[in-house]
C-alpha cells in the first residue's frame, strides 16, 4: 500500500476538497482522484463522496481515518530516523491566527534558503486546540500563546514575542485616558474562553472596571474592524502586524498591565524533535529580526 496515497487521502479529508488536497500535494486535481481510485480498488472500498460542493468520507472512509493517520505519521518518523544526521522530513506545524500573518511567512522564507529539506505543513488554529494536538501527536510543534498552566518538563517551551495589552480605540475617540475610554465607549471583548483572552481579563478583574459589553468575539482582526467602524473599543495585545489594511485605530498603552507571551512549543524526545529544534532555531531567527524591523518603523 502505498503512503502517499493514504496521505492524499487524508488531505482531502482535511480540506474537503479534491482540489484543495492537490493544491497542499503540488499536483493536479485528477492525480489526486487517480491516487484515492487506486487506494480505493486495493482496500476495496469506496473512501470518499460528493455531498454538495465539498467531498466528504464515507462510513468505510471514515473508519480508516484514524488508521491511516497512524500509518503516515510512522512513515514520517522512519524518515526523519534514517536521516537523522540530515535536515530531511516533513513535520507538522499549528500556528495561532495572529501569527498566521504576523511571523510565519517570516519563519517559511529562512526554511526555505537555509533549510530546503525540511517540509513544513502547517494547521491554524486556536491555541487551547492546537496544544491538544501536539499532545496527542497529531502536531510537531505549535506557534501560541503561552498556556496559564505550568508547562510539563517534557514539553519545551521558547518565547518568540510579548505582546503589551493596550486599549484599541478609533481615531474618532479624542479621551487619551484608557480607563475613562473603557467605561464610556462600548466594549467589544476579546474572548475570555481563549488563552489569548486571559490576560485582558485579568486586567479588567484587577482593575474593578465596569464595562458596557457589546460582542465578544475570538478574532482579533475582527476586533479591529469593528473598532475602525465605531462600534466600539476593546482591550487586546498588540499583536504582530500586518494588520487588516485601510483601519484607522488608535492604540493607548496601559501602565502596568500584564502583556501574552507567544512562543513555540513541542514534545521533547518526540519522533521529529531533531527537526523541529532546527525550526525553532529558524522562527527565534524570524522573531529577532522582524522586531528590529518594527524598531526602525516610524
Amino acid at each position: 500500500m502505498e503512503t502517499r496515497f493514504l496521505r492524499t487521502f487524508l488531505n482531502v479529508v482535511a480540506s474537503s476538497s479534491i482540489a484543495g488536497a492537490a493544491r497542499k500535494e503540488g499536483i493536479t486535481p485528477s492525480a489526486v482522484v487517480q491516487r484515492l481510485r487506486a487506494l480505493e480498488a486495493e482496500i476495496g472500498a469506496v473512501l470518499v463522496r460528493r455531498a454538495g460542493h465539498s467531498t466528504r468520507p464515507t462510513e468505510a472512509g471514515s473508519a480508516i481515518i484514524d488508521a491511516a493517520r497512524r500509518i503516515v505519521d510512522a512513515a514520517d518518523g522512519l524518515e526523519a530516523m534514517a536521516n537523522r544526521d540530515k535536515e530531511v522530513g516533513t513535520i507538522k506545524v499549528g500556528v495561532i491566527h495572529s501569527m498566521i500573518t504576523g511571523l510565519l511567512p517570516e519563519i517559511l522564507t529562512l526554511m526555505k534558503e537555509k533549510r530546503p529539506g525540511i517540509q513544513v505543513v502547517v494547521q491554524p488554529g486556536q491555541s487551547m486546540d492546537l496544544h491538544q494536538k501536539m499532545v496527542e501527536g497529531q502536531l510537531d510543534a505549535v506557534i501560541v500563546v503561552e498556556p496559564p498552566f505550568a508547562i510539563p518538563k517534557e514539553t519545551a517551551w521558547h518565547e518568540l514575542r510579548r505582546d503589551p495589552l493596550v486599549v484599541l480605540t478609533s481615531m474618532a475617540e479624542e479621551q487619551a485616558d484608557p480607563h475613562e475610554v473603557m467605561r464610556s465607549a462600548p466594549f467589544i471583548r476579546y474572548d475570555r474562553k481563549h488563552w489569548g483572552g486571559r490576560s485582558g481579563e485579568a486586567y479588567l478583574r484587577g482593575a474593578k472596571l465596569v464595562l458596557t459589553e457589546k460582542y465578544e468575539l475570538d478574532s482579533l482582526e475582527a476586533i479591529a474592524v469593528l473598532v475602525d467602524r465605531g462600534l466600539g473599543i476593546s482591550l487586546v495585545p498588540d499583536w504582530l502586524p500586518p494588520w487588516p489594511e485601510g483601519l484607522k485605530l488608535r492604540k493607548i498603552p496601559l501602565t502596568g498591565a500584564p502583556s501574552r507571551g507567544v512562543g513555540i512549543m513541542y514534545q521533547r524526545l518526540g519522533p521529529n524533535e531533531r527537526l523541529v529544534r532546527v525550526f525553532a532555531e529558524e522562527a527565534r531567527h524570524a522573531a529577532t529580526a522582524k522586531e528590529a524591523l518594527l524598531r526602525q518603523m516610524p
